[in-house]
């Protein structure tokens, strides 16, 4: 019975920690995302389709930190007002692209 508890708790961690966005909502992340028009500043800086951002090789977003610090630079070029959740949501949309853990 140990051994099966010990088991459940291990894939349960490791559930936990594969995911560094736990309380965001990548629906409402992208929601969120449009409404902001954010890939408007990514289109006029890449030309064309501003989700290169996310894949190009000397992207600056390599951790979950830097994603969440990335946002609210952004979000301050955009004068958004994100709270907290709706970084978390927006990071979790946006983790499809980055697959960070």
């Amino acid at each position: 019975m140990k051994l099966i508890t010990a088991l459940f708790l291990l894939c349960a961690t490791g559930s936990a920690l594969a995911n560094p966005f736990p309380t965001g909502n990548a629906q409402t992340g992208k929601a969120l995302f449009d409404k902001y028009n954010c890939n408007s500043c990514h289109a006029a800086m890449l030309g064309g389709d501003g989700n290169t951002m996310f894949t190009r090789e000397a992207r600056k977003v390599r951790s979950p930190a830097d994603l969440v610090e990335q946002l609210k630079l952004c979000s301050g070029n955009i004068g958004a007002k994100l709270t907290a959740q709706d970084e978390q949501h927006i990071a979790a949309y946006l983790n499809r692209y980055y697959k960070l853990k």
